[in-house]
């Protein structure tokens, strides 16, 4: 069976590298429940006759069959169809095919090019970004690592405290004295923590001091061992004294302000993996915002560009510092990409590619942002993209 790789970061990394040769790009929703699952094979056949259509008007010196023969080989596999998630990407070439799981279902299109077809890729990077998640207790810390679809623990290093024992050994309170086991005195249960609870004996004071000094490792040590590592965003997952009083000393630059306000120990995978990719999921919609922010501001500077062709030429010089395209527009027409020179055609024409494909292409490989605007967002352009010059 074909391996169904994960759609990340280094897959669109990959992908650029695919570019300057001929490429096929197939992009359809597959299905997990009978009877639609039984239909995927006889759309894939369906996409198949189309890719055969265009190689025919893009390569016709090409030998078309080496290029299909692997998209072909999928259809009458049902390991692999039983293994597809809600939709799936597959990219081929002379000498490159692989097959990307979508968690997302994405409309049937078949696209033949001189490098992979990417705006739906795009559209889905925000569920690819990855950040740790620290499940923290008064007395327990797991680590979790992956991105809005899915959550992996990650094994800590030794250095890293696990429990309240680890981090502060003979300092340790003993647990034999009075006092709550989740280190806040009756009277004060939902108080300023930072009061360490002080309506307790002062035994409990001292239960909450040790959640404190427990608190300050392991943040340093997440902070030297995992967070500066990996460097990702840190999302803390604790109740709402514990957020307060870890938030109170925490020096790690890469904790996100907002946090998942349960108790870790109450959730289940998939709630975890659900709270906290909502949490991404508002970072992204403020990226968004913040897009939309800077082009608005380049506007003024007179440092944007709306209309297609001047995007194209500044695309090709490397000048453009953010592209917003529209998710669901489509430009026919034929881009130079050397010169940036644009031509817009007919929806019929057989040589005609999606300009703004093409655009997308040029500006990654010139290190430019690129920012595919879903259909609730309103474009600030009629012509289906946007930019912001470096200069």
């Amino acid at each position: 069976m074909v391996q169904i790789q994960p759609f990340t970061r280094q897959t669109l990394d990959t992908l650029l590298e695919l570019a300057g040769r001929p490429n096929l790009s197939v992009y359809m929703p597959t299905h997990r429940t009978f009877p639609q699952r039984n239909q995927d094979p006889i759309r894939l056949k369906n996409l198949i006759k189309e890719l055969e259509t265009l190689l025919e008007r893009h390569y016709p010196q090409i030998a078309k069959q080496a290029l299909i023969t692997p998209f072909q080989a999928l259809i009458d596999d049902q390991t692999f169809w039983n293994a597809c998630p809600e939709g799936i990407a597959i990219f081929g070439g002379l000498e490159h095919f692989m097959v990307v799981g979508l968690h997302k279902a994405v409309a049937e299109t078949a696209v033949v090019n001189s490098h992979p077809y990417l705006k739906p890729l795009l559209r889905l990077a925000p569920m690819t970004d990855r950040y740790q998640a620290l499940c923290l207790s008064r007395d327990s810390v797991r680590v979790y690592e992956g991105s809005m679809q899915s959550l992996q623990e990650i094994s800590l290093p030794e250095a890293v405290p696990t429990n309240q024992i680890e981090a502060l050994g003979d300092d340790l309170t003993p647990r034999d004295q009075r006092g709550h086991p989740d280190g806040f005195s009756g009277g004060g249960e939902r108080g300023d923590p930072m009061m360490h609870e002080s309506g307790g004996s002062g035994k409990q004071e001292e239960i909450n001091l040790d959640r404190e000094r427990f608190f300050r490792i392991v943040d340093r040590k997440i902070t030297e061992h995992c967070s500066r590592v990996s460097k990702l965003p840190l999302v803390l997952v604790a109740l709402p004294e514990n957020q307060a009083v870890f938030r109170a000393q925490s020096r790690n630059p890469f904790l996100l302000p907002e946090g998942v306000e349960q108790d870790p120990a109450t959730l289940t995978a998939t709630q975890l993996t659900s709270a906290c990719g909502e949490l991404i999921g508002v970072r992204h919609d403020d990226r968004l915002n913040e897009a939309l922010g800077r082009y608005e501001r380049a506007v003024g500077q007179r440092l944007n560009a709306n209309e297609l062709p001047d995007i194209a030429r500044a695309a090709t010089e490397g000048r453009v510092a953010l592209l917003l395209v529209e998710a669901e527009r489509t430009v026919n027409g034929v881009m130079d990409g050397m010169s940036g020179d644009l031509s817009i055609r007919s929806g019929d024409d057989p040589g005609a590619d999606d300009v703004l494909d093409e655009m997308i292409l040029a500006v990654m490989q010139h290190g430019g942002e690129v920012i595919v605007l879903p259909p609730e967002r309103s474009m600030p352009s009629e012509t289906g993209a946007a930019a912001v010059y470096r200069y």
